[in-house]
């Protein structure tokens, strides 16, 4: 019986294998460190990014407002409270239970 009898073909065999697996390995950890880098410039980036908008946001100064400036808000605020007003005031309520004549006339029962 020949079965375990190690001969130059099981070495050859043995040491593509291992190959294999170490070449697959070594792939992985160049893929992984690939991703890695595109990770960091993207996050580089994106902290750029926000650091100018934080810049942008502290270098905004504002100004006290004129006497101008706030009797335009104050005019622009009376005029849109006396227009919702208005629209209140052409409200129509009808309440429940009061027929009206039209009504009277559509139903002969009342």
């Amino acid at each position: 019986m020949q079965l375990l009898t190690i001969t130059s073909d099981t070495w050859i065999l043995a040491g593509i294998s291992v190959a294999v697996v170490f070449g697959i390995l070594v792939i992985l950890v160049l893929i992984l460190n690939i991703f890695t880098a595109v990770a960091k410039k993207t996050t580089a980036k994106a902290t750029a990014v926000i650091e100018t908008r934080k810049e942008i946001k502290q270098a905004k100064t504002f100004e006290k407002a004129s006497e101008e400036d706030k009797a335009a808000v104050a005019m622009a605020l009376y005029l849109y409270f006396e227009e919702i007003n208005n629209r209140e005031a052409r409200v129509l309520t009808i309440t429940p239970g009061q027929p009206s004549a039209w009504h009277a006339q559509l139903n002969p029962r009342l």
